[in-house]
């Protein structure tokens, strides 16, 4: 899944250029050349480097959750950088086309009076509004002065100066029932025992770690005036808080909006998939929840594993490939060959068919909070008036909040897609039990999360009358083989023998 950034747009009038040699068209191939080998060489020490940054101080409770988590959190990073680098590269190609020169203008006419006088300078302010891709209201304000002489003013710092402000406002979170139920005005009849819960909630830490994540992102990319998150993706998070029953059940409970992810594979249940995902640099193969593969045959991801290795190959042994390229290429082919040995011994939830929700991932390796959710971790996710029990089955972005499968998604807004949210309001309320995950990791039983979630909703008080858990229909599920119908025995015809009367008897004698 790629990041969500959005960038000013691009001003519509492009200055005119003088007939001749296309400089510019041969300045921007330099460019997008030097940009493809600076992002080539520089991607092992981003991926490293964000690595670091993310599970730095954190030990999750098992050996095997860490070493997927990197796996997922490393694809995702390369994925992001490589899309990135994709739409850059179509970015300076539109920008070479709309370069081309243009006719020069027709010579005015010889009986045109010459001015008399200089046409007078543009002075003062020039304001503008509008705004940005990413939803952004753009304010800008260009104040045109008289100055010296160009030869004194090109000397001068503050002749040439711009300012760049931008205001963002941290939202506050939702604590009370009043608030929740702007998010859904049934939540207290869905969950009877939820407004005597917040009487001693606590807003979780990660709340404002979310909202700290998403402002240093913002201001790190505008200090280089890069791209910034959408409007939409600031505000994503409704409230995130600490519930705790009478019982000492403990509670994670999130209102967000809902993105879609679309990862996951797992050869024993979903043996083939369709090329264009089989042969995708984007798409993941993981999920952070996996266990021990059940059978020997092969997860198809592999084969365009593979694939790539080979081409790897190739690339690398062609006379024309630079030292830089050579580089990203080994470590390429290093870390694909870790992916494949992977899949040829673990199995992992697919986002089209398998209902999971998904956790910023540096909750799932922090083992400090007692209510930061782990991965399986059981889970409700309430829309509406229903209830859709599942489990925690991804790490997602520091950044963002309200994430499911594509399965979840669907069943919600039959229109969603992975370029598709089913829900964009804040309309979501997840509902997670910290610690409820099962010790052993093992292929989902749709049956067995339902029965389980009920049991932790009635630790906290149950349902409302009328309530119940959807239940989900398996899809991968192997119809029973229906044994024939048996064969009748054949009906033998009964023939009725002719019965013979008795004979008369004699009577007595006397």
């Amino acid at each position: 899944m790629a990041y969500a950034f959005a960038m000013g747009e691009e001003n519509a009038d492009i200055k005119k250029r003088q007939k001749g040699f296309p400089w510019f068209g041969v300045g921007f191939l330099i460019l997008a050349c030097g940009t493809i080998g600076i992002f080539f060489t520089d991607i092992p020490a981003k991926v490293n480097r964000n690595l670091r940054v993310l599970l730095q101080s954190r030990q999750p409770a098992e050996k095997v959750d860490r070493k997927t988590i990197e796996m997922q959190i490393e694809q995702r990073l390369r994925a992001e950088m490589e899309m990135k680098l994709e739409r850059e590269l179509a970015e300076l190609s539109e920008q070479n086309k709309r370069q081309e020169p243009e006719p020069e203008p027709e010579p005015e006419s010889e009986s045109e009076p010459e001015p008399t006088s200089p046409q007078p300078l543009p002075l003062g302010p020039v304001t503008d509004v509008r705004k940005l891709r990413s939803g952004i209201p753009f304010k800008t304000e260009v104040i045109f002065e008289q100055g010296g002489i160009a030869s004194e003013e090109r000397l001068d710092d503050e002749s040439y100066v711009a300012e760049y402000k931008l205001k963002l406002k941290l939202p506050a979170a939702a604590t009370t029932i009043a608030d929740l139920e702007k998010t859904n005005p049934k939540i207290s009849k869905i969950l009877p025992s939820l407004p005597g819960l917040l009487e001693k909630a606590e807003v979780s830490k990660w709340y404002n770690k979310l909202y700290t994540n998403k402002s240093e992102r913002v201001r790190r990319d505008a200090n280089a005036l890069n791209e910034l998150l959408t409007k939409h993706n600031i505000y994503d998070c409704e409230t995130i808080l600490n519930l705790k029953a009478a019982n000492g059940r403990k509670v994670f409970l999130m209102q967000a909006e809902m993105d879609v992810v679309s990862d996951g594979s797992d050869g024993d249940r979903l043996p083939e998939m369709p090329d264009e995902i089989v042969n995708s640099t984007h798409y993941q193969p993981f999920t952070s929840y996996g266990w021990p593969k059940k059978t020997t045959t092969p997860n198809p991801m592999i084969a365009g594993l593979e694939r790539r290795i080979e081409k790897a190959k190739t690339e690398l042994a062609a006379p024309t490939t630079t030292a830089a390229r050579k580089t990203w290429l080994n470590e390429r082919i290093t870390t694909l060959r870790r992916y494949v040995a992977d899949l040829k011994s673990r199995s992992y939830l697919i986002a089209e068919y398998d209902p999971f929700i998904v956790i910023s991932v540096n909750l799932l390796t922090d083992r400090a909070d007692p209510y930061a959710p782990k991965v399986g971790d059981y889970a409700v996710v309430i829309h509406g008036e229903t209830l859709y029990p599942c489990i925690v089955g991804d790490g997602g972005p520091t950044f963002k909040a309200g994430e499911a499968s594509l399965r979840m998604a669907r069943e919600i807004n039959p229109n969603a897609s992975p370029y598709s949210r089913p829900v964009s309001d804040l309309k979501i309320t997840y509902v997670i039990f910290p610690g409820s995950a099962e010790e052993k990791k093992g292929p989902p039983d749709y049956k067995v999360w339902k029965e389980k979630c009920n049991a932790l909703l009635t630790e906290i008080g149950g349902l409302g009358e009328n309530y119940t858990l959807y239940d989900w229909k398996d899809l991968l599920a192997k119809p029973e083989p229906v044994a024939p119908p048996a064969t009748p025995a054949p009906v033998i015809p009964t023939v009725e023998k002719p019965v013979t009367p008795p004979a008369p008897q004699t009577p007595p004698s006397n």
